[in-house]
């Protein structure tokens, strides 16, 4: 898949070659990081394959994060907290032990930024406070992965 996302952004023209990163980076699983990687190893600019992967990372996670928290408070207006299951609530011992930050900060090394911020909303965890730290979460992978991409090329020329 990231073979062929890459294929995609490569044979975009020059100058619209970042929107192919951003699309990509909009996917789960591909998320900031593989994003910039995809940008990177097409030839685009480090800077520009990360911005466009953090950007695109960003706008899918804020559209899951707004519709999690709008569907959430439809239902608790409408039903009331419900007990949790027993593999809920090993989740949310999780979330309650690392807080959103830590989710947000290790959980992309489990699940994309997606999944982990509509848990989080789901949970009941502030929707700023979970956009702040994915937003900073999103941008450190984003950027650990596309300058480790750009120094390994330069170490094969």
């Amino acid at each position: 898949m990231i073979d062929a996302l890459q294929d995609f952004t490569a044979s975009l023209p020059p100058f619209l070659q970042w929107i192919g990163v951003m699309l990509a980076a909009a996917i789960p699983f591909v998320e900031s990081y593989f994003g910039a990687v995809i940008g990177v190893l097409a030839g685009i600019t480090p800077a520009v394959a990360i911005i466009a992967a953090v950007v695109g990372n960003v706008v899918s996670m804020l559209i899951v994060v707004f519709s999690a928290h709008r569907v959430r408070s439809s239902v608790v207006a409408r039903k009331g907290e419900k007990e949790l299951t027993p593999r809920r609530q090993r989740l949310r011992n999780a979330f309650d032990k690392y807080g959103v930050a830590g989710v947000s900060l290790l959980g992309q090394t489990i699940l994309p930024s997606q999944i982990t911020s509509a848990a989080m909303v789901s949970f009941g965890a502030s929707k700023n406070a979970v956009i702040v730290w994915q937003i900073v979460s999103i941008i450190l992978w984003g950027t650990a992965f596309g300058v480790l991409t750009a120094l390994g090329i330069s170490l094969v020329r």
